[in-house]
């Protein structure tokens, strides 16, 4: 029973990575750049400000759509591990 307990969690585990990142890496520095409207040498600073910005507006709680903010979000991240390395 235990070896079934485990086997499911490792199921779950590989599902929920694969989701997470899912389509991450199809997305360029510079579409990254283009959809938050910032630079490609924008500090983080100005990356977090366009998030803000832009999340406020696409978000589902405001009436955008789910599809457009994970595009925003995957947008930050992007840019975000662009500038972490």
């Amino acid at each position: 029973m235990k070896l079934l307990v485990w086997i499911a969690a490792a199921a779950l585990l590989y599902w929920l990575v694969k989701k997470a990142f899912a389509g991450q890496s199809s997305m360029t520095a510079g579409e990254a750049a283009k959809i938050l409207e910032v630079s490609l040498d924008a500090d983080l600073e100005a990356i977090a400000a366009a998030h803000k910005r832009l999340i406020a507006k696409v978000h589902p709680d405001a009436g955008g759509s789910s599809d457009l903010a994970a595009r925003v979000n995957m947008a930050r991240d992007v840019l975000l591990r662009r500038l972490t390395g």
